[in-house]
């Protein structure tokens, strides 16, 4: 244990010469426009609480009642000790919100992505997937055990190339993220579905930063090009815009049903707490019933995007609210997050491996609840640091 625990300190110190170590901070608070910590209030744009529904009241009286009714947890797999009312509930209005035959909960994003990819692919199988895409969809090809290959990012050229490689393959699938998380770019899905025509090959979409912040009704980039019914699988998650957690695979019922007798990470893992369920249910009527909550996102992130850049701050090709301001190194970027803190803006630090090598950045995220006289706030407190760091 002695040595294992050196080797540990060895790494830790390594980490934080490299300006790579990561530390948690204790919040006091709910996950709102501001959140405490150490009993001091702080400007939040790190969240992925887009439209601002972690915290709506009908969210959190759905979670109430179900609570009540339901308890707290589970109990066990759901194909063991039952499927909670609350989750079938949740799975149907999923379904038709997305405009497809059934869905599927799973307990996060990244064993939704994992259960997906090694239930669908197998050795005899290719998988092309983008180099940006998350790490869940990452180690999801890898545990399928099926051919991968990493197309360079958004380029479908390069994709053609890697489709004719593979055609050998039993099955091609294309794997991609609608929108990337740390950049915040859209892929180019109308392209990448035709390619999928042309080769026969299916396509998988994760669109986990996608629903409730583009396309109709914040329905995903899917929707927003008309191409819902050309996707194979559409998988989601239940903790951004909506606020609550776990995700969804949405797809046939011949997906959906294959998938709960074979994606391992929905058998053997205990189903979603049932209040969850309700929250992330609520939040999907809130949704629907609010659309305007996603131009209000939207023109939140507009107004910062247009502050940051009369800072003088580079922000990356993003094509949604996510801005990724742009410092180069990582001590560059741990600087200018802590100048941020000491007056009272939380911003977080990005760094390798979420991103690569000498493309550090602060991923500034508003959402639709933030105010303008908040985000002037942040403004002066990015314009104050960026001048004290002569980052302008």
């Amino acid at each position: 244990m002695a040595m294992l625990d050196s080797a540990l300190e060895t790494a830790l110190h390594d980490l934080e010469h490299r300006s790579l170590r990561r530390v948690l901070r204790v919040v006091e608070s709910a996950q709102d426009t501001t959140v405490v910590i150490g009993g001091r209030r702080f400007l939040m744009l790190s969240s992925n609480n887009y439209l601002g529904l972690a915290t709506h009241p009908a969210v959190r009286e759905a979670a109430v009642r179900a609570l009540d009714i339901y308890g707290a947890g589970a109990g066990a797999s759901r194909l063991v000790a039952g499927n909670l009312e609350p989750l079938a509930r949740l799975e149907r209005h999923i379904a038709d919100f997305k405009g497809v035959e059934a869905a599927l909960v799973f307990g996060s994003g990244y064993l939704a992505n994992i259960g997906v990819l090694s239930a669908i692919a197998g050795p005899d199988d290719a998988l092309l997937s983008d180099e940006l895409n998350h790490a869940s969809l990452i180690d999801g090809c890898r545990l399928s055990r099926a051919r991968v290959a990493v197309y360079r990012h958004c380029d479908t050229g390069h994709l053609r190339t890697l489709l004719d490689e593979t055609r050998g393959a039993r099955r091609q699938l294309i794997v991609t993220d609608s929108v990337f998380s740390m950049d915040g770019d859209l892929a180019p899905l109308a392209e990448i579905v035709e390619l999928a025509r042309h080769y026969g090959a299916a396509v998988i979409v994760d669109e986990a930063h996608g629903v409730g912040v583009i396309g109709p009704g914040g329905a995903g980039l899917a929707a927003a090009l008309g191409l819902t019914r050309e996707i194979d699988i559409h998988i989601g998650t239940l903790s951004k815009a909506l606020g609550a957690y776990g995700a969804y695979v949405a797809g046939s019922s011949n997906l959906i049903d294959y998938l709960v007798n074979q994606a391992r990470s929905f058998i053997y893992s205990t189903g979603l707490p049932p209040a969850i369920a309700a929250a992330a249910d609520a939040a999907l009527g809130v949704l629907e019933s609010a659309p305007s909550l996603v131009e209000r996102l939207h023109d939140n992130a507009r107004y910062l995007r247009a502050g940051l850049e009369r800072c003088g701050l580079r922000i990356g090709a993003t094509a949604t609210p996510i801005l990724p301001v742009m410092t180069g190194e990582s001590a560059a970027a741990l600087r200018f997050a802590h100048g941020l803190f000491s007056r009272g803006v939380y911003v977080t630090a990005i760094r390798p491996p979420t991103v690569p090598p000498g493309a550090a950045r602060l991923r500034v995220t508003p959402t639709a609840a933030h105010s303008r006289r908040e985000l002037d706030e942040a403004l002066a407190g990015f314009g104050a640091v960026a001048r004290e760091l002569a980052l302008v």
